[in-house]
């Protein structure tokens, strides 16, 4: 079988780009329901960069199965084993091709909160350890979702995945000195009207490294600084259930109140620990090829002018002090035709409708970067 030059091209951009895998370095690849082509061309970039390749593939619905019917100590042992297999890597990907994004929509909540405690630690040293990238693979469920046909959708999927990203980083510099200079952050939206600082916090250019597509930078607010409301305009799923309209009240840094298309669920993944009810990021996205939602999180938060905020666990190089097994990007699209929105640091307007107005990032808006 002839492999596609598109799948080529993306397993050697993730090896020699986004990773940078080194001559003798390990890497991890774990995939789940992707074509074999797709790992065989990971490991020949491997190969090609002089690494060392440990690939493990896997069925989506045999790990529900085994999420569900497996003991806590089996669930415990095996996260000791993969720690102990993570701790000899130096990089990470991920790639899923989920044929049903809802599949553990039916695991108990309080299965899913055991899950993410138990697997926290892997979590974090993949996270903060190892250079890491997670994508998702082209299929007629995504494309469903989406509402595309298939092969409408794979071209979408490898323009946004393999987008310029040397220029997009060029252009993010503006956007990561000036969130690095600001002190206070508002949000006005409709039902939306949220402020808090940043200050202190570095700002994270994401331009072709840990996710892919790519295309944001982030920071986070300071912990307790999160005053106001805040009405996400994208479906979300999490855990395998779905939801959408998610409002957010804060005060003082907590969710006060959470409501949404399944409040009982929102409030259950929210009460997961003390820090499920902080912010642990605040992202400004700005794909030029990802422009609607198509309830994919790593596609949704990258969208041309949307911001995520998220709830749980910060990152370690944007550290808040919140501390948590969840890390929920939840996203506001910004662009006229959802609402509009605006972005204003330290009194100034930035963006205003998705579209930047700030002298310094006009570089970030779509017609620059396509």
């Amino acid at each position: 079988m002839l492999t596609d030059p598109r799948i080529t091209r993306l397993a050697q951009m993730l090896i020699n780009s986004a990773i940078k895998l080194a001559a003798g370095e390990n890497i991890l690849i774990e995939t789940t329901d992707t074509p074999a082509e797709l790992s065989v061309e990971l490991i020949r970039a491997v190969k090609a960069a002089g690494g060392n390749a440990i690939v493990r593939n896997y069925n989506a619905r045999i790990q529900k199965e085994h999420l569900i019917s497996t003991s806590k100590e089996a669930l415990e042992m095996e996260a000791e084993l993969d720690l102990q297999q993570m701790q000899k890597m130096q990089a990470y990907i991920s790639i899923r091709g989920a044929e049903n994004f809802l599949e553990n929509s039916d695991v108990p909540s309080e299965v899913m909160n055991m899950y993410r405690k138990i697997r926290k630690p892997v979590l974090n040293y993949r996270v903060n350890k190892t250079r890491w990238c997670v994508l998702r693979w082209p299929n007629g469920a995504m494309a469903q979702s989406a509402k595309m046909s298939t092969e409408a959708f794979e071209n979408f999927y490898f323009e946004a995945c393999l987008a310029n990203y040397p220029a997009m980083a060029k252009a993010a510099e503006s956007l990561v000195n000036l969130m690095n200079k600001t002190k206070k952050v508002r949000l006005v939206a409709r039902d939306t009207d949220l402020t808090f600082s940043i200050d202190g916090i570095p700002a994270v250019p994401c331009c072709g490294t840990m996710n892919i597509p790519d295309g944001e930078v982030y920071t986070a607010p300071v912990k307790n600084s999160v005053n106001g409301v805040i009405h996400y305009n994208t479906p979300t799923v999490y855990d395998g259930k779905q939801f959408s309209d998610v409002r957010l009240v804060f005060k003082d840094g907590k969710i006060v109140e959470a409501t949404s298309s399944d409040t009982e669920a929102l409030n259950k993944i929210l009460d997961t620990d003390e820090g499920a009810r902080y912010v642990g990021e605040f992202a400004i996205g700005f794909n030029p090829y990802v422009q609607n939602a198509i309830c994919d999180i790593l596609f949704d938060e990258k969208i041309a002018g949307s911001i995520h905020f998220t709830p749980g666990q910060s990152y370690e190089d944007a550290p808040n002090g919140n501390n948590s097994a969840i890390h929920w990007d939840l996203v506001q699209i910004m662009r006229p035709e959802y609402g509009g929105g605006e972005i204003w640091f330290d009194d100034r307007l930035i963006r205003k409708d998705g579209i930047f107005v700030a002298e310094e990032l006009l570089g970030l808006n779509p017609d620059k970067l396509k």
